[in-house]
């Protein structure tokens, strides 16, 4: 049985707050306006970055300045202020080791990559959708069934592991399996909403694949 898991970065397996925040406040600052409320950015990690600045009400003809100010920032800082989080390098090690393994992100792939190669993990994955590899980003299933047609996967054996509802509505609608973690930006409340299995972390929710996986 050939077994794909993919992966959903920021909250699931990395932690690059820091440096987000500190690119939002940069790009307000070039833009001379006065930034968002730190948890309100929190609460959005995750969608796409013209959609966060379309919902702090910047005006539509200054969105791609403001992205364009934040990216150049996040760029030069997000090696240094971007770290694995718990139990995520054991997590991917162990799902290497049975599955096929991507990621399906609403970052930047470039940048992506960059951040995996940094932190030598990107050898353990067989793909990387990033926004800019789709036209439509989560939770529509287009990333998703990208990766899976990149991957030549199976999707009755393909299963997604994100911390927000962006994730699981995107396997929702992709028709994969997936599992919501505890450990990132996603409200337990909302995840509720979409999810059918909810787990502490990344590491509980492979094991608990590789577990079905064993049994059947």
């Amino acid at each position: 049985m050939k077994i794909t898991i993919l992966f959903d970065l920021d909250g699931t397996l990395i932690n690059s707050t820091e440096a987000i925040l500190e690119s939002f406040d940069e790009a307000y600052k070039v833009m001379g306006q006065i930034p968002p409320n730190k948890n309100d950015i929190l609460k959005l990690i995750g969608v796409p970055l013209d959609l966060m600045f379309r919902e702090f009400g910047v005006n539509e003809n200054l969105i791609q300045n403001f992205i364009n100010a934040y990216k150049f920032h996040y760029r030069k800082i997000s090696k240094q202020k971007t770290y694995l989080l718990d139990n995520a390098l054991e997590s991917i090690k162990i799902a290497h080791s049975f599955a096929s393994l991507g990621i399906v992100t609403t970052k930047t792939g470039l940048y992506s990559k960059e951040l995996l190669e940094n932190m030598k993990i990107l050898q353990y994955f067989d793909v990387l959708i990033g926004y800019e590899d789709v036209q439509n980003p989560k939770p529509h299933e287009e990333p998703i069934l990208k990766a899976i047609d990149y991957l030549k996967a199976d999707k009755k054996n393909t299963w997604m592991i994100g911390d927000t509802m962006l994730d699981i509505d995107s396997a929702n609608n992709a028709k994969i399996k997936s599992i919501a973690v505890k450990n990132g930006y996603g409200a337990e409340e909302e995840l509720k909403k979409c999810a059918k299995i909810i787990k502490n972390n990344s590491l509980e929710a492979v094991n608990f694949i590789k577990n079905l996986t064993e049994i059947s």
